[in-house]
């Protein structure tokens, strides 16, 4: 029988302590997600237990570090050193630290920003379209 997933809303405050829980009531880990939005980046965490899944919503301001879970959940590292180098975020306390070199990319933080990055850091705007032959 499919369940629908649960959305919750949690705090960077109350992560670890959750996670904690979590692990201890036997959910696994399934994904953190992350998205870049004007005000804050907004992660979520997904956990499983008996193909039921779980999910929090965590609205993290910009500028604002995250607590790293990967004491708790070690798998979490990928995840947490992949939200550090592409969105710039600060993760607090990782297991593994792979020190902003996980990804490799020629911009710095692509998706640190909600603008369109540019590698060469010189974008010009879109160029007009050119103009249709004449027809014959």
């Amino acid at each position: 029988m499919s369940h629908p997933p649960n959305i919750e809303s949690i705090t960077v405050d109350t992560l670890r302590d959750r996670a904690q829980a979590m692990k201890a009531r036997g959910f696994r880990l399934v994904q953190v997600s992350a998205t870049q939005l004007p005000d804050h980046v907004e992660l979520v965490y997904s956990f499983d237990r008996e193909s039921r899944l779980t999910n929090w919503r965590l609205a993290l301001p910009h500028g604002q570090t995250l607590p790293s879970i990967s004491a708790i959940y070690g798998c979490v590292v990928l995840y947490e050193n992949e939200i550090h180098d592409l969105f710039g975020v600060k993760v607090e306390g990782l297991a593994v630290d792979f020190g902003g070199n996980f990804y490799k990319t020629s911009v710095k933080y692509p998706f640190g920003s909600t603008k369109m990055p540019c590698a060469t850091g010189a974008c010009a705007p879109a160029a007009a379209p050119a103009p249709a032959a004449p027809a014959k």
